[in-house]
């Protein structure tokens, strides 16, 4: 299976084998595909919390208006971002590259991001999401079944996984076996109306 045929084939699937256990292998083959993913800058925002305690499952559930595959899923991962990844050892994110490059672009880190909060937690944001993307394309590959949720007490979850302080909290991804199929595509929009070419209309 090709990229395209992933994105076409990925569907959020609400109802998973939970006697199924994604192998320990494939989970962290897909965290370090998922870790391939584009940030802005290199920072790599994201923190991958594995919900392994089934208890702890069990509570987020409560908190996520009962959802079935919270717990029945084999795997289920919290996308977390830090918005302060700018200030920490900046040089590490660009180890690999020659002097004068690692220069530049750790010179360029503090001074895009200092002051400007909002970016700040956008950035981590749109890191999270990026890389929810590609940990379902990989699933989807390796023939597993995947569901993003957003629908839970963030709150209340960041209180039970100790969310650190400057860190934002992201979607939930389930993975696993699905036992039911996707509704049928509910309704996509046209080519035409989300393709703008230069302007929008004046």
């Amino acid at each position: 299976m090709n990229v395209t045929e992933a994105a076409y084939a990925r569907r959020a699937i609400k109802h998973f084998d939970p006697a199924f256990r994604i192998p320990e292998g494939d989970l962290r083959k897909l965290i370090e595909t998922t870790m391939q993913s584009p940030t802005s800058f290199n920072l790599q925002h994201w923190r991958f919390v594995i919900i392994s305690d089934m208890e702890l499952r069990r509570q987020i559930r409560a908190l996520a208006f009962d959802q079935p595959h919270m717990t029945e899923a084999s795997a289920l991962v919290l996308f977390t971002g830090d918005t302060m990844a700018w200030k920490k050892d900046p040089a590490r994110y660009w180890r690999n590259t020659d002097k004068p490059v690692r220069d530049l672009m750790t010179g360029m880190i503090g001074p895009f991001h200092d002051g400007r909060t909002e970016l700040q937690h956008d950035e981590a944001m749109r890191s999270i999401g990026i890389a929810m993307q590609t940990l379902m394309l990989a699933a989807t590959e390796m023939g597993y079944q995947s569901c993003p949720t957003i629908g839970y007490d963030h709150a209340a979850v960041a209180k039970l996984v100790r969310l650190p302080a400057g860190f934002v909290i992201g979607p939930f991804v389930a993975i696993g076996k699905g036992t039911k199929a996707a509704w049928p595509k509910p309704g996509q929009l046209s080519y035409d109306e989300v393709v703008v070419r230069d302007r929008f209309p004046g």
